[in-house]
């Protein structure tokens, strides 16, 4: 059996390390018997640029009959929109998709320096993607040039899907020995009313999981403790852009973006790709850190494999994080990360580890 993959490397750094997950994903699933169909696919600020579009109908048609999605990174600064926003197909996607979670592990691995002294970290923030303070974003434009306003909205229908999601990660977090299966949310619920619905529907799903623990923070608070006890978390969940700031504050705990993988997913359908954007000031000089997007092919491999029932694509997702994390160890590293070496010299380090005889029996 198969699998096609659609591939979107994107725009800045987005091709290179996009380049080195598929050829990690490559010489995983090879040693793991899966036949991986790899596909590109053009997207991104760039195509916009070019022809006024960020992705094709044609592209996005392909992209619904693929197993998932793999994705570089997206966004040129100086592309943007008439609005002045800046045009990522990423988010479109979402919407199309009906990718409501977007699921950010943040894990502090040995060899790689934080400016926190946290060696025990290991969460999982999700990020609910398609509405929120997002909900708003195609609604029509003010024409006032004195103000300007977005919409925050939340629904029942979403909130219950996220929640539902979050309070299966924790204990299977719990059963993999990753952590004590916990699960916090991240709101405003003392100052909005949309922040209070989306906490009353959490404490609803919270009653139907009497066996894993749960709290709620102000999202203020919580982003203060993720930063001096990060380690009291485990899954941590909450609306698109508290979710999205926490998520990013969690991966500077652990050392950045450059180790921060991600899966966009709804019940059917999962697009992955690394936490960090396009980075244009390093594209093109050999520098990027592919270890984001590496990791992101093995969170998809992981998903794929347990939707699928395949042992095959769980075996190549644990090689992959055990060949990452060994290489993090020994090194060599990316200069983001306290290393020296570039991009090319990481990637194969990781795809050498692959080829000991002990890799995928340690995976």
């Amino acid at each position: 059996m198969g699998y096609r993959i659609g591939v979107l490397p994107g725009d800045g750094i987005g091709p290179e390390v996009t380049a080195a997950a598929c050829m990690v994903l490559s010489a995983a699933a090879e040693r793991t018997g899966v036949r991986l169909e790899l596909t590109e696919y053009p997207a991104g600020s760039g195509l916009y640029r070019d022809t006024g579009e960020s992705m094709s109908e044609a592209t996005f048609a392909a992209l619904e009959t693929a197993d998932a999605v793999l994705l570089g990174a997206m966004g040129i600064p100086s592309v943007r929109r008439p609005d002045g926003t800046e045009e990522g197909p990423q988010v479109d996607l979402r919407d199309r998709f009906g990718l409501f979670a977007s699921l950010r592990p943040c894990r502090r691995y040995p060899g790689v320096p934080s400016r926190v002294d946290a060696p025990g970290v290991d969460m999982l923030v999700i990020r609910e993607t398609t509405e929120g303070l997002f909900a708003g974003r195609h609604d029509q434009a003010e024409s006032s040039p004195n103000s300007a306003s977005d919409r925050m909205t939340i629904t029942r229908a979403t909130s219950e899907k996220l929640f539902e999601l979050a309070f299966r990660e924790a204990p299977r977090r719990r059963a993999a020995g990753r952590s004590p299966g916990r699960v916090t949310l991240l709101d405003k619920a003392n100052a909005l009313r949309s922040q209070a619905f989306l906490r009353s529907i959490f404490l609803e799903v919270a009653t139907r999981h009497p066996g894993i623990e749960s709290e709620c923070l102000y999202v203020d608070a919580g982003m203060m403790l993720l930063v001096t006890a990060p380690e009291r978390f485990d899954v941590v969940v909450s609306e698109n852009i508290f979710g999205d700031i926490a998520s990013e504050v969690a991966a500077g705990v652990v050392g950045g973006l450059g180790v921060a993988p991600s899966g966009d997913v709804s019940g059917t359908r999962g697009v992955f790709q690394p936490s960090h954007g396009s980075a244009p000031d390093i594209a093109g000089k050999g520098l990027a850190n592919p270890v984001a997007a590496i990791l992101s092919g093995a969170m998809m491999l992981r998903w794929l494999g347990q939707r699928r029932g395949d042992e095959r694509l769980l075996k190549a997702a644990a090689a992959i994080d055990a060949a990452v994390e060994a290489t993090l160890v020994r090194g060599p590293r990316t200069p983001d990360i306290g290393g020296s070496a570039g991009t090319r010299e990481v990637t194969e380090a990781i795809r050498a580890w692959l080829d000991t005889p002990t890799a995928l029996s340690q995976a």
